[in-house]
């Protein structure tokens, strides 16, 4: 039996992590007979609940070292780990991991990350140093390679494939339409749904006059119900309830915390979203819901891009006008839309193939080139 330890950002109560981690799961059980997966996590009992897999706690470092001394392969990943913009500490933390792993003479697969931005000098010699002793490197996007050989990661092969979540199915709209009536949403009174999904993390009352004017706008004029959704339920709701309270017409406001098969049926009842979370859009990839991507990181123009779309500007940029202006251009051509979708999303599954392939080869003691 093949005994895989999977480190990353899990348990912290981000939809967009946990469908990674939901993604890597279901293609590792797909891939290899009988696997044996072990998560770092910060709340273990809820991701063994959620995922099937044991977990221990990501801070624990000596029963970390026991679960790496006794695996067969590390992966490190998906998701944008290996930066120093949100947190300067974060980025020691998972190249720590992975030198257990190097350490025990263990082979290890960076799988499907996003790389940087690494802005400080000291980091980007410890990725270097760290990196180029690792078996094999995929990311999602190129941006991600093009930042690995500007580092000085040139030793191990790197694959371009895509962000794990993008492998999830479609799931039916009725899961996600229960639960949007649940929190408020009229039923059956044939209105549209604009969904919105924002990101908290940053204090911007110009952001949030915007996204509530905009919001009011488009019930005004469009006659279409509008419901803002969180995929960080600390960071989003704090900032959505900021925006509840300076509308002036009735929106929806999700509060509850709903699982990665929820909030895709969510996702996939909207008609269009406006997503400055890079899971979002992604989830409205999956599902073929037209999207204006708003960015504040290079991750989301990288998504865009390979969707043959571009984001509408950075966030701190955004103006009430051009953000109406692509919402109308969106909205008159959604049916195209959904075809571009429907195509690029078919070629990003074929990209991410490649991951589980590699794993194998991995587990079979073949060295990758």
């Amino acid at each position: 039996m093949a005994k895989i330890v999977i480190s990353g950002y899990y348990g912290f109560n981000n939809i967009g992590d946990e469908s990674i981690l939901t993604s890597i799961v279901n293609n590792l059980k797909q891939a290899i007979p009988n696997v044996d997966i072990t998560v770092l996590s910060v709340n273990p009992q809820s991701t063994e609940k959620k995922h099937g897999v044991k977990a221990i706690n990501r801070k624990n470092a000596m029963q970390i070292l026991q679960e790496i001394k006794n695996c067969d392969l590390l992966i490190s990943g998906g998701g944008s780990l290996l930066q120093d913009v949100t947190s300067g500490k974060s980025i020691s933390y998972y190249l720590g991991v992975i030198m257990m792993g190097l350490m025990m003479k263990k082979r290890v697969m960076i799988y499907s990350q996003g790389i940087g931005p690494v802005n400080r000098s000291y980091n980007r010699m410890l990725v270097k140093y760290v990196l180029n002793k690792v078996d094999c490197i995929t990311v999602r996007d190129e941006k991600s390679k093009d930042e690995l050989l500007k580092i000085g990661v040139n030793i191990p092969p790197i694959f371009v494939t895509a962000d794990p979540v993008i492998g999830l199915d479609k799931v039916p709209l009725e899961l996600g339409r229960t639960q949007l009536i649940r929190e408020g949403l009229e039923a059956d009174n044939g209105k549209p749904i604009i969904g919105f999904a924002i990101r908290g993390w940053k204090k911007n009352d110009r952001l949030k006059s915007v996204l509530a004017k905009t919001a009011d706008r488009l019930i005004e004029k469009l006659d279409v119900q509008v419901v803002f959704v969180p995929f960080h339920y600390g960071e989003d709701i704090r900032f959505m309830e900021e925006i509840e309270e300076e509308m002036n017409q009735k929106a929806v406001f999700v509060k509850h915390k709903y699982d990665v098969q929820e909030m895709l049926g969510i996702t996939g009842n909207f008609d269009l979203l406006i997503g400055v979370r890079l899971h979002s859009l992604i989830f409205a990839a999956i599902m073929n819901v037209p999207m204006i991507g708003i960015s504040y990181d290079p991750k989301n123009d990288s998504f865009m891009t390979s969707l043959e779309q571009r984001c509408l500007c950075e966030v701190e940029e955004l103006t009430l006008e051009d953000l109406l202006i692509d919402i109308e251009a969106k909205w008159a051509n959604r049916q195209g839309e959904k075809e571009i979708l429907k195509k690029c999303v078919i070629q990003l599954k074929d990209k991410l193939a490649l991951n589980e392939k590699l794993v194998r080869d991995l587990l079979a003691g073949e060295v990758i080139r």
